[in-house]
């Protein structure tokens, strides 16, 4: 009876955890028909979303993380859930075989025609390519370059209701060597390649600084497009306008910051409801969590948008904190992407990604209720996590929240080592490794891990077994370490620390398994589950 009894304590509890689970970090929905921003207090940058029916689909910029291009859905423009990725692999697949930060998939553009799903994207070394697919979950296609060009960026499609398509873009100074520039060509029909055309329709240099980002869209007559200015950090939303598609084009600042707490309120997508309600979703650069959306409420005045809510009559729309919900015909469930995982399915959630195309040894899941992560060799010449490829990651879910996950050491030697990171150009991890045969637990900062600085050890601690539990907690940037060896007394792991972003990324948390040299049959170890709260 006793043993009994411990059984269904340990089931209850188990089902407590997983029940927790299913509670957000961070909710926008207020139940009271009102919504908070952002929607997404997590780490979707330059977001672009369309409706298709009664639904909408939004993707965002994924840089070298892998899978890339996520796809996230939603009935109500407030409560999102992860539902894909359109890029399981980035070309050219060799320079992307390591981890390229800040490279990859800048804005995409998603886009609905012909029955057909597309996907524009820029990777501005090489160009601008394309993905589609007949359903919002796949399969995707392989990606086709539409456009070479170095320094090409941001494209959006057109397709006229004259037949005839069109591609407008913009430059990355970075690589083309210049910028503030907005670029129409012509699109093939099949929206598959472009024509060698390109027109110049709007120069920012003089007060559109490093205008970038265009979403083109036609209504009533008009060509608009949609395009940030003033830089990530401190810009605002200026649209442009005109009966023809190659201009000359009117513009008008349409949203800034003004007197509120949002920075650089720009670059995203305008969307209509069934019932015809406008909407603009956006980013804002927040630092270590990244760049999280907002949705903002957006109305048409003498032919010109106003996005957010224009309470000082200057005709430029400032940001809304807390608004009703969109009007959708009804309430729907609140939903959020995922956060932690029990590893229970033999399947990755989608909320993982890698900093390089992965490889199927660096881990797998299975039908044993644990993620298997392998010690792979690290590359030639790494010092610091940064240049490892092997980091099975999540974004931060919001700017404060625990993440507790349970894993079994594996290792075959004193060459072997992994554990739970908190990754950006600042970065702490918890360190598992052997010495001299006994497991031990090492706190590790890094600080410049982009500039190549080595980590250091803050401490050294024996454990008894081969299985651990280890924590961090986060407030905004500071971060602390514990570990625990029974799952209920935990052990402080050196003083906090302060993790940075990551290249155009926000921080990320999750778990890395290294080595030094390679043999035949490397360590390992078992993630049993990850828990956010």
């Amino acid at each position: 009876m006793c043993k009994r009894l411990v059984f269904i304590l340990i089931f209850a509890v188990t089902a407590l955890q997983a029940q927790q689970q299913q509670k957000p970090v961070w909710q926008s929905d207020n139940g009271d028909g009102t919504y908070t921003n952002p929607v997404l207090n997590a780490d979707y940058s330059d977001p672009d979303a369309i409706r298709v029916g009664d639904v909408f689909y939004m993707t965002a910029s994924s840089f070298n993380c892998i899978p890339g291009l996520p796809i996230l859905k939603s009935y109500d423009l407030v409560n999102w859930s992860l539902i894909g990725h359109a890029l399981v692999k980035q070309p050219p697949y060799d320079v992307y075989s390591k981890p390229q930060h800040g490279n990859g998939v800048w804005a995409p553009c998603l886009r609905y025609h012909n029955n057909e799903f597309y996907i524009y994207y820029p990777d501005p070394d090489y160009g601008i390519y394309v993905v589609k697919s007949k359903k919002i979950e796949g399969p995707w296609s392989v990606p086709v370059l539409v456009k070479e060009g170095k320094g090409l960026i941001d494209p959006s499609p057109l397709w006229d209701d004259n037949g005839k398509a069109y591609l407008v873009y913009a430059f990355a100074g970075s690589r083309a060597g210049v910028k503030s520039m907005l670029t129409i060509c012509s699109l093939s029909v099949n929206g598959l390649y472009t024509q060698n055309d390109d027109v110049l329709v709007f120069d920012g240099h003089d007060e559109e600084s490093t205008v970038e980002g265009p979403k083109i869209y036609k209504k009533e007559g008009f060509y608009y497009i949609f395009a940030p200015a003033g830089g990530v950090a401190t810009g605002w939303q200026t649209v442009f306008r005109s009966k023809s598609i190659y201009g000359p084009y009117e513009k008008r600042k349409v949203m800034h910051q003004g007197a509120t707490a949002v920075n650089g309120p720009h670059q995203g997508a305008w969307v209509q409801t069934a019932k015809g309600e406008d909407w603009f979703l956006h980013f804002q650069d927040k630092g270590t969590p990244g760049r999280v959306v907002h949705l903002q409420p957006m109305k048409w005045q003498n032919d010109w948008p106003i996005i957010g809510e224009d309470k000082d009559g200057d005709g430029i729309g400032e940001p809304v904190t807390k608004y009703r919900k969109p009007n959708v015909g009804k309430n729907f469930q609140v939903v959020f992407p995922p956060e932690g995982d029990e590893f229970n399915i033999p399947k990755l959630g989608l909320q993982w990604q890698w900093h390089a195309n992965p490889q199927v040894t660096w881990g797998l899941p299975g039908s044993y209720g644990y993620y298997m992560l392998n010690c792979i060799p690290k590359p030639e010449g790494a010092v610091n996590l940064y240049d490892i490829p092997n980091l099975l990651l999540q974004k931060f879910p919001n700017e404060v929240f625990t993440a507790t996950a349970k894993v079994e050491c594996n290792f075959h030697s004193d060459d072997e080592e992994a554990g739970l990171v908190v990754m950006g150009l600042d970065y702490g991890y918890l360190k598992l490794k052997t010495v001299s045969g006994r497991l031990c637990v090492m706190p590790m900062v890094c600080t410049n891990a982009d500039k190549k600085q080595p980590e250091r050890s803050i401490s050294m601690a024996m454990l008894y077994g081969k299985e651990v539990y280890l924590r961090v907690k986060v407030d905004n940037s500071s971060c602390t370490f514990s570990y625990s060896e029974d799952g209920v007394n935990y052990t402080d792991a050196g003083t906090s620390f302060k993790v940075r972003e990551g290249k155009w990324i926000g921080a990320k948390v999750g778990f890395t398994a290294l080595r030094n040299g390679f043999i035949n049959d490397a360590g390992n170890i078992k993630i049993d589950w990850i828990r956010i709260n």
